[in-house]
């Protein structure tokens, strides 16, 4: 990230009124360790669940090359994030609307890291990220794992949620991303939060989310948020094969009203007027830029 600082401050610091109003954009990247915890269902439904707030809502599928969140909505975009950073596309033009009242940005395919970008391929991207602006929040889907990608789009974010399930190998790879985020990102200042899927109960997600909070506060000297859980619901994959998110599928599952209460819980921390799309293009492209 460091390398691509200084080939950008020039056009960030070009840009003052786009940043002023980009303050007001709050950042969310979704994360987790291993791959098929639930990320992207949690990721979607998050969305809906702002929507249904009154936000504006973007989800941004930064998983590149198995992008997957238009197929839990079922909608095959012409276009993705490719077509923006190869110019042939803007922004705007690839923003696809849902009947669930989010837009969302189709993953990019055909290229691995955002640091492989050339310089006018950056300067255009950020360019066009600055369109989302008029957005109350961009929902950022990324891969599974610990890529360099995962950790800038992480290092953006004002929150960074981690999903975990209680199963054993899901615990571990949960605090090995907590543990290589604490010891990769420099000045890491986001909401760090956790969230305990495919629970029995309450206590269940309780338990593992102490268990990985204890441990990176005690090992790397990180505060963990739990943020809460969501329930073992069956309605969960049936939604998913029907290519419909489950908040919209069953609302009154316990799947539903547990990412409704995830995304209370999150609106009622505050965030410094620092953070925003403003703050995520700097982190994501040096700090100065």
């Amino acid at each position: 990230m460091e390398d691509q600082a200084q080939k950008l401050r020039e056009l960030m610091k070009a840009k003052p009124q786009a940043r002023d109003s980009a303050k007001k954009t709050r950042v969310i990247t979704v994360a987790s360790g291993k791959g098929g915890v639930g990320k992207t269902n949690l990721a979607v439904n998050m969305a809906i669940a702002y929507a249904r707030l009154g936000k504006r809502v973007v989800v941004m599928d930064a998983d590149l090359g198995l992008a997957n969140v238009n197929i839990m909505v079922n909608m095959i975009p012409k276009y993705n994030l490719y077509h923006v950073i190869r110019k042939q596309k803007s922004m705007r033009e690839i923003l696809l609307d849902t009947e669930y009242g989010i837009q969302i940005l189709a993953g990019a395919s055909g290229f691995s890291k955002i640091a492989n970008l050339s310089e006018e391929e950056r300067q255009n991207f950020i360019t066009e990220l600055y369109t989302l602006s008029n957005a109350d929040i961009i929902i950022i889907d990324t891969s599974a794992g610990v890529s360099s990608n995962v950790l800038s789009f992480v290092a953006a974010a004002d929150d960074a949620v981690i999903i975990t399930t209680p199963e054993p190998t899901a615990i571990t790879d949960a605090y090995g991303i907590i543990k290589i985020i604490a010891t990769e990102v420099e000045n890491l200042n986001i909401g760090l939060k956790l969230v305990v899927n495919r629970v029995k109960n309450v206590t269940e997600g309780r338990k593992v989310a102490e268990r990985i909070i204890n441990i990176s506060g005690q090992f790397l000297n990180l505060k963990v948020e739990y943020l809460g859980c969501i329930y073992d619901d069956p309605v969960v994959p049936m939604s998913v094969l029907r290519q419909r998110p489950f908040l919209v599928q069953e609302p009154k599952s316990k799947a539903a009203i547990s990412v409704q209460h995830l995304v209370s819980r999150i609106e009622k921390t505050e965030f410094s007027s620092d953070h925003g799309l403003s703050r995520m293009i700097r982190k994501l492209f040096g700090k100065d830029a």
